[in-house]
């Protein structure tokens, strides 16, 4: 019992370690949470979480060497790298509207939010390097352990760091936004809305990278 409680632990130390690595879901969950307010985080964690559980079905299913071949992450790294990009102009490109943050459709904010998760995590190479890495040998660590049981204390310790930081972060952000001029306001969509851009095209170059060493070009 000791060692599983011991387990869940460093498996949520892990994963804020993960967590707290600037990227894609960060930058968006700070410009999502200045726009939507404090359950933007949440929901972009509720992205997030899909996504991780497809990826561990796949494991589980005994494709694991799937997630970690440089064919898919030259895939992965290319139309993420391409998202990013976008995402990234888009945001740059949206104007303060403060006023009537709060008078928006709702059910589109929760939607957008979680989409918003889903794709961040996706497009992002080194999600997929740490599932194929650090997060398999966790994986199959806590089955050792515990079986069952122990790959549920592995997910609940590495969702408990996840929902904790962004929904950190995403407090904060939502409380500045209601200090933030228009001007500041579209100041850090612009520098979140570069960040990204910077980010993508970064995995589209590794993405070309990975392509050449593999003699593809």
């Amino acid at each position: 019992m000791l060692e599983l409680i011991l387990f869940v632990l460093t498996s949520f130390g892990v994963g804020l370690s993960g967590a707290l690595v600037p990227g894609p879901m960060l930058t968006v969950t700070v410009s999502d949470s200045v726009k939507k307010g404090f359950l933007a985080g949440p929901l972009m964690v509720l992205g997030h979480f899909i996504m991780e559980f497809i990826l561990i079905i796949v494991i589980l299913a005994g494709f694991s060497w799937l997630i970690g071949s440089t064919e898919i992450a030259i895939i992965i790294g290319t139309l993420g790298g391409i998202m990013l990009i976008y995402m990234g102009y888009t945001t740059a490109k949206s104007k303060s509207d403060l006023q009537n943050i709060s008078d928006r459709d709702e059910s589109s904010s929760k939607y957008g939010s979680i989409l918003k998760g889903a794709v961040t995590s996706i497009s992002n190479p080194y999600f997929f390097i740490w599932w194929a890495t650090i997060g398999l040998a966790f994986l199959f660590k806590g089955v050792e352990i515990a079986g069952l049981v122990g790959l549920i204390g592995f997910i609940v310790g590495h969702w408990s760091a996840d929902l904790g930081w962004f929904s950190t972060v995403s407090f904060f952000s939502s409380r500045e936004s209601k200090l933030i001029s228009a001007k500041n306001y579209n100041i850090i969509m612009k520098i979140c809305g570069l960040f990204l851009i910077v980010l993508g095209a970064y995995f589209l170059i590794m993405a070309q990278a990975n392509f050449v060493n593999l003699g593809m070009y």
